[in-house]
């Protein structure tokens, strides 16, 4: 959908918004909320956080809205510079963009973001939030990529193949209504125009 580089980065930044809120969600609540009440000794997340100081980021208590920020600037950069070139790259190897309906090609271009993000910021989650009190382990972190990466992927494919990206195409339709018309009647024009000839 995104034609030019301004529309690429608007639509990045949608996704990303939506996607970190959901991420940042998931990982306290479904991944570590156990392990945060069972340190503190209380019943609920937000409240076991609250008694830790933060989210533990480098060992250092971070606010759940610093988390939110690091993860945000993070995710946008590598989707900016990663993830959304190389997924166009590799839903091309596999469809021709003009011979293949949009929706499977953009769900082809979901599915290899996600099959590129999610490693990536998966790793970036288990350095922030790796335990380096017991010392630094390269085995224990790669055990922790993987584990991360077990428990994002599947949340990750679902959540973006059936609710994120149709957010966002719904969102980014209403911002570039005015130049995704002038395209449709650009194409209508054109098509009218090779009938004629």
């Amino acid at each position: 959908m995104p034609r030019n580089q301004f529309q690429r980065m608007v639509f990045a930044f949608i996704t990303v918004v939506i996607t970190v809120h959901a991420y940042v969600f998931y990982s306290l609540y479904v991944i570590h909320g156990n392990m945060f009440m069972q340190i503190t000794g209380e019943t609920g997340v937000l409240s076991a956080i609250n008694k830790m100081g933060g989210v533990p980021v480098f060992d250092t208590p971070v606010p759940i809205w610093a988390v939110v920020l690091i993860e945000f600037v993070l995710a946008y950069l590598l989707e900016n510079v990663l993830g959304s070139p190389l997924s166009f790259k590799l839903a091309c190897k596999n469809f021709n963009p003009r011979e293949t309906h949009p929706v499977l090609f953009e769900t082809a271009i979901i599915c290899a973001t996600v099959g590129i993000m999610c490693p990536v910021m998966s790793f970036i989650a288990a350095l922030l939030y790796y335990n380096y009190q017991t010392g630094f382990n390269m085995w224990t972190l790669l055990a922790e990529w993987l584990k991360l990466m077990c428990y994002n992927f599947p949340f990750a494919f679902f959540t973006q193949l059936f609710f994120i990206q149709p957010i966002v195409r719904t969102i980014f339709k209403v911002i570039f209504a005015k130049d995704i018309k002038a395209r449709n009647s650009a194409k209508q024009a054109n098509k009218e125009q090779k009938v004629t000839v």
